[in-house]
This record gives structure tokens, sequence and C-alpha cells, in this order.
């Protein structure tokens, strides 16, 4: 339960009755539940359209599907593994509205399904449909060694583009496994000097930091051509003025919410979502091999996950 806007050291374990599925809803058995960056936006009050504290925090599990609401017109039989979202997912049952359930790939565990809604799905969609990437573009991902940024670098190899990758020091073995051509320190002053010296302007940019990076982003993309995608602002907020798009930075931006994608355009939501399931059955995406800790771990996590002190997805097991 996370009872204020100070951030997830207030995130406590609470004593709740279990959920009762309304007309549109599943209850969810959650056998494992996902960490995101937005959960600790969501913990200091800062996630517009988020829960008013006291709420039960989490947005992003797998599990058992224990109960049907009556409204679902084609539910899935009790006893279905699925993955999606909804409020409440830092729990041993949630409510998941039936419009973002989607089954567990056959063979992968509730854990290795975590990313596929959120993770995979925002790094697909802004690559393809938003990004518009092409064979042989380069593409500069930010915060590589995130969860989005993983799959990013995973998903622009595949699809032929050059990736340059930004991530601490520390992480910079773990994005280049990935497959990554070129990993830079995303925090150095000179980044865009580097990244100009090394492959010129390039053609998209994955931008989920924010106010430390997204002029860089928008500096090193190709003039009028070049997109820049917006989902994250991780080191906080950051303005651009009309004056900048007009007299300085002529790149494309598109915002990107992953759930605001699956409300407002469904048909390329589900594009992705399917394209993603093609991705799986042929190996394109493995099954994920998140840290898994226990549910009481979960404030600890997410104090390192903003302070950036995390690689690859995190997930808890509410039942250990």
């Amino acid at each position: 339960m996370q009872s204020s806007r100070r951030g997830p050291t207030d995130l406590t374990l609470t004593e709740l009755p279990r959920p009762v599925p309304g007309p549109n809803d599943y209850v969810i058995c959650v056998g494992a539940a996902g960490l995101n960056f937005a959960d600790v936006s969501q913990s200091h009050g800062l996630y517009e359209g988020g829960p008013v504290a006291p709420y039960t925090a989490g947005f992003e599990a797998a599990g058992e599907v224990v109960g049907i609401g009556a409204g679902i017109a084609h539910p899935l039989p009790l006893g279905s593994h699925v993955v999606g979202s909804g409020g409440g997912a830092f729990a041993q049952y949630m409510l998941m509205p039936a419009a973002g359930v989607h089954p567990v790939p056959e063979g992968w565990t509730d854990a290795a399904a975590l990313g596929l809604v959120l993770n995979w799905a925002t790094a697909l969609a802004a690559l393809r449909p938003l990004g518009e990437i092409q064979k042989g573009e380069i593409v500069l991902i930010h915060a590589a060694a995130g969860g989005v940024g993983q799959a990013a670098v995973r998903l622009a190899r595949h699809f032929g583009a050059r990736v340059i990758a930004t991530a601490a020091p520390e992480k910079h073995d773990a994005v280049r496994v990935l497959g990554a051509d070129d990993v830079l320190d995303g925090r150095r002053s000179d980044l865009a000097e580097e990244v100009l010296q090394r492959v010129g302007r390039v053609d998209v940019v994955l931008e989920s930091v924010g106010r430390t990076t997204l002029r860089t982003s928008l500096a090193l993309a190709k003039p009028f051509t070049g997109r820049v995608i917006v989902f994250g602002q991780a080191s906080g907020p950051a303005t651009v003025s009309t004056d900048d798009l007009i007299f300085t930075h002529h790149a494309q931006m598109k915002g990107l919410h992953i759930g605001a994608l699956a409300t407002d355009a469904p048909d390329m939501y589900n594009s992705v979502i399917t394209e993603l399931y093609d991705l799986i059955a042929r190996g394109i995406y493995p099954p994920g091999a998140p840290s898994v800790d226990p549910l009481a771990h979960g404030p600890a996590l997410l104090e390192q996950l903003e302070q950036g002190k995390t690689i690859g997805k995190l997930a808890l097991d509410p039942w250990i």
C-alpha cells in the first residue's frame, strides 16, 4: 500500500480483502509483478492520472485467472495464465481490465512474460509505427540498460539498424551483449559531440530520460527526417518551445504512452501486440529472465530504480 506522495519508502505491506471483479475485469492471482519507473513517478504523485494515496501500487503483472467479470463477452477460462496491466499489481490478487489481458506465451513462466505489454510493447511501438525504423538507419537509445532500453536494443538490431546506446559506465557490458554497436555514458557533457564524431546525425532517438538529455536528442536527430520518440522523463520533465522547434531543432517529435496508445489508437496497439507474438514464435523475442524478489523488497528496489542503480527487468513475487 502506497500511503503518501513521498516516494517508495512509504510503500508498506497491508492486509486487504481479495478483490471482486467488475463487469469487465478478471481477478488475477499474481505470480509475478513487474517494477517500472512509472511506479516511482506514481509514488511521488507525478504520474498524470494516477491514483490518490492511499492505494495499492503496481501497474504490471502476470498470473492465473481466478475470477471473471460478468460482462466479458468471450472470457478466458479459469486457470489461464495471462500478462497485462492494471492498478494494484503489487499484491497477491488484483483486478485486470479484460481489454489489457494477453496470454502468457506457451512454455513461459509468469515472470518470463513480464515486460511484454509494457517494456517490449513500448520499445516496438517507438521503433516501428512511430519511429518508422528502416534497415541501415542509425538509432540512439537512451537508458539502454533498463527494461525498455534492452528490448529496444534487441529490436533495433533485428530490424537492421545501427545502435548507439547510452547507459552508466558500469552497465556498458550488459548493453553490449544485446548487440549495441556503440555504448556511451549518457551523463557526459560532450555526448552530442561524441555521437556526431562517431556517426553524425541519427535517424531515430528513443528518449526516456527527459530533462538531462532531450535537447541533446533533438540536436542529434537529422533535420526534418529525424524522429525523436519521447516516452519517459526519468530525470524530470523538459520544456521545448515553439521557438526551439522553428529556429533550432527541426526534428519530428512524437510522444508515446503505451496505455494511451491502447486506448486512443487500438488498431496500432493491436498491431504491435500481434507483431510481438510473432517475434516470440520466431525466437527473436526470448523469454524474459527478470530478477525476482519478495514483495517486501519492493520499496528498496524502487529506490534503486529511481537512483539508476538497476539493470534489466525487476520483478516481485507476492507469495514469498
